[in-house]
């Protein structure tokens, strides 16, 4: 069930038009005749917005407060408004200002769907078509004096919606055709209790901090300041005995193959008591040649030390350092202890910079040290740069390194600065099975290494392998899967053909031993509606990864081409190499997409080192491991571009399932051919047929109509064109 928290605020003001702000929108209201003399236009802000929730067993209590300031110098009479998506299930309503309780009046859908299209229609606004088909909560009048400040407290339960073991909490905002001034400050925060065990908690929305205290707790953060266009919060965690949870989601297109998501979690053991994982194996790599003098030498060292204290009693470790020679802490593997990390902390305050850089030696040396039967094996990799000593050539390095992993131990290579061979760093983590991280100039290089090590302190589940019987998957992300850590979660998204009811099976050394979990699912068999569509993008963001990976490392062909072009046009993710899509003079033609992509992927990929070379690379693995898809503005802003993020931004729009494209001062679906537009049944913005469509359709559908340019869309397999007269 969506918990729906977007308030909205009708300022009596004669000369104001319909415009979100945040939280609200401001409606036109109408003066008492006589008619005063027309001012200008009221002006305000919303300093913060803060969400409060706590979720017991599936029913959450809300508490929003939204301080809003006056800053002109007249007073302002406001209602405010509170849309319910589902009446029956929202309860114990109060609304505060100022901490005193505002009377206020419960609309069914039907009267609050006359005072939305009223508003529509008197306003010219499409701002609130996708709240048509909801009923309203509306407080009475109340000021805001000129200068002054009022706080604005909603309180309220609703039940959460629950779909199987997955149970979902929203926070919608409001449509960001409408944005206004930007928000200074929004706070979000969850806190989950459960009489299940919690396994997995995921935003699609938000990259959210999430803290877990044992099985059946769980707190949500997330904190943003000047937000222009929020999008809707989402919040989903499962719930399942054992040690190990897993659940699927699934989302399946109109004539199209389906998508799913697994979300697989671990047992969360409370603090104090041991943790169910086993021991690992860590061995660090580190360059120290003379381009690591002064501080980048010294956050080196700093993140040595935080690995060092950090490892699990009984781990084994070892340190590699290398400069044109290379140089080990002991010459086997040693078993972690208070007495081991003590020598091993000395060690690391004697390194210090100079010489060449022998990286293919060093990546032998730790590999030799390897046990075929120890715990496993994880390796730290850090350079700044270019091999100059021993073998220079990169795919040898390459090739070298995965033939000496005989344990299938995972390299993770640190890139620090932009004079690595960042293709290199690629071929090393892609034929080990880890992922690079890029360090950039600004950037710490200790932070970097503890963010990555926190994640996978205690191995639970090693060398997984995931089937889902009962149906065919195809290109599922990440490959290889990851393995799973305490307190961590996989995320593995694919494609299906067969839907229906399946079983998902999961294997991995768990221990000493290979173990197997069963769980039942079912996949989609028709479109639903937009509720789990963001895992088809997330598949699509992975894909497009592991594509511009593909064709880093072995070279562009048709095929990956033609797909790059039509999952970036598709979703909206733009990349260097479709660029192009946010050319609102361009045209949204395949062929000449093709071949501006190929000329584009031929130019930049062929640049290994410097900015170009290494920021290509970290939005390619931020692609290939991302949790969440982004927006088009998000997407291009990976690649360090901010003037073409923000031309994104305005020239492509992701809303529900769809992506809509600005062309020629209109917005075009991007499911739509050419030949469809032409053929497209059109409707004249705010006509009596327009409003016909418009309370035919969900809420979820209007809000495809809420741009205030025309705007040509598939709805329910037809074609409409809404132009403007």
């Amino acid at each position: 069930m969506r918990t729906h928290g977007l308030g909205l605020v009708a300022l009596a003001v004669l000369v104001t038009s319909a415009g979100a702000f945040g939280h609200g929108i401001i409606i036109e209201s109408h003066w008492p005749t006589p008619v005063p003399t027309p001012r200008p236009p009221l002006d305000y802000r919303i300093e913060s917005v803060d969400v409060d929730a706590t979720v017991r067993d599936q029913v959450a209590s809300v508490q929003v407060t939204q301080t809003l300031r006056n800053p002109s110098r007249a007073t302002m009479q406001v209602e405010y408004w509170f849309p319910l998506p589902d009446q029956g299930a929202i309860q114990d309503f109060v609304l505060l200002v100022d901490g005193k309780e505002l009377p206020g009046k419960l609309l069914r859908r039907e009267e609050a769907r006359r005072i939305y299209e009223s508003i529509v229609r008197s306003q010219k606004d499409p701002a609130l078509l996708e709240y048509m088909g909801m009923g309203l909560f509306r407080t009475s009048v109340f000021p805001i004096p000129a200068g002054a400040k009022r706080t604005i407290t909603l309180r309220y339960t609703q039940v959460c919606k629950r779909d199987h073991d997955v149970v979902s909490l929203t926070y919608p905002m409001y449509n960001p055709q409408s944005a206004g001034r930007p928000i200074e400050r929004l706070a979000v925060n969850v806190s989950i209790e459960s009489g299940a065990p919690i396994k997995s908690v995921y935003s699609p929305s938000h990259d959210v901090t999430v803290t877990r205290a044992g099985d059946h707790r769980a707190a949500v953060h997330l904190e943003q300041h000047h937000v222009g266009a929020p999008t809707d919060f989402r919040l989903l965690y499962t719930v399942a005995d054992g040690d190990l949870g897993a659940s699927v989601l699934s989302y399946l297109e109109d004539g199209e193959h389906g998508y799913f998501m697994l979300l697989a979690s671990p047992r969360v053991t409370p603090a104090g008591e041991p943790s169910a994982g086993k021991n690992k194996t860590i061995v660090c790599v580190l360059d120290r040649s003379g381009s690591m003098a002064g501080q980048k030498i010294e956050q080196a060292r700093g993140a040595l030390r935080f690995v060092l204290n950090n490892l699990n009693e009984g781990d084994l470790f070892n340190i590699v350092v290398y400069d044109s020679r290379v140089e080990t802490f002991r010459p086997e593997l040693e078993r972690f202890d208070d007495t081991s990390r003590k020598e091993a902390l000395a060690f690391v305050d004697n390194i210090h910079s100079g010489g060449s850089t022998n990286i293919d030696e060093a990546l032998r040396t730790a590999m030799s040290m390897l046990h075929v039967d120890g715990p496993p094996a994880y390796v730290l990799f850090l350079t700044d740069g270019l091999p100059t000593a021993g073998e220079k050539r990169e795919v040898a390095i390459a090739d070298n390194c995965k033939a000496a992993n005989k344990v299938r131990a995972r390299v993770f290579p640190f890139g620090v600065g932009y004079d690595v061979n960042a293709r290199l760093l690629d071929r090393l983590s892609a034929g080990n099975g880890g992922t690079s991280v890029y360090v950039q100039p600004d950037e710490d290089i200790e932070e970097a290494v503890a963010n990555l090590y926190r994640k996978f302190t205690t191995p639970v589940l090693t060398d997984i392998q995931i089937t889902l019987d009962g149906t065919t998957v195809n290109r599922a992300y990440p490959t290889p899967i990851p393995d799973l850590f305490a307190g961590g979660q996989i995320v593995w998204v694919g494609r299906y053909s067969q839907s229906g009811n399946v079983k998902v099976r999961i294997t991995g050394n768990a221990g000493d031993a290979k173990q197997t979990f069963f769980f039942p699912a079912s996949l989609a068999d028709v479109n639903s509606g937009g509720a789990y569509a963001f895992v088809a993008k997330l598949w699509a963001v992975r894909r497009i990864g592991q594509i511009i990976d593909d064709m880093d490392l072995n070279g562009q062909n048709k095929e990956l081409i033609d797909e790059l072009v039509a999952l970036s046009t598709r979703y909206g993710i733009i990349t260097p190499y479709t660029s192009f899509l946010a050319d609102e003079t361009g045209e949204l033609d395949a062929v000449a997409g093709a071949d501006m992509a190929s000329s584009l992927v031929r130019s930049e990929l062929s640049k290994t080192q410097g900015v170009p070379g290494v920021v290509q690379r970290r939005a390619k693995a931020r692609y290939k491991t991302a949790d969440r898809a982004q927006s088009a503005g998000e997407s291009v802003m990976l690649f360090g571009d901010a003037d073409d993020g923000a031309r994104a931004q305005h020239a492509i729009r992701q809303i529900g399932d769809k992506t809509f494209y600005r062309r020629d001062g209109q917005w075009i679906d991007s499911t739509v051919m050419q030949k469809e537009q032409e053929a497209a049944v059109r409707i004249i913005m705010f006509s009596d047929a327009y409003f016909k469509l418009v309370r035919s359709q969900s809420a979820a559908l209007n809000r495809y109509l809420t741009f205030r340019e025309p705007v040509t869309v598939r709805i329910k397999g037809k074609v409409y064109q809404v132009v403007i007269e």
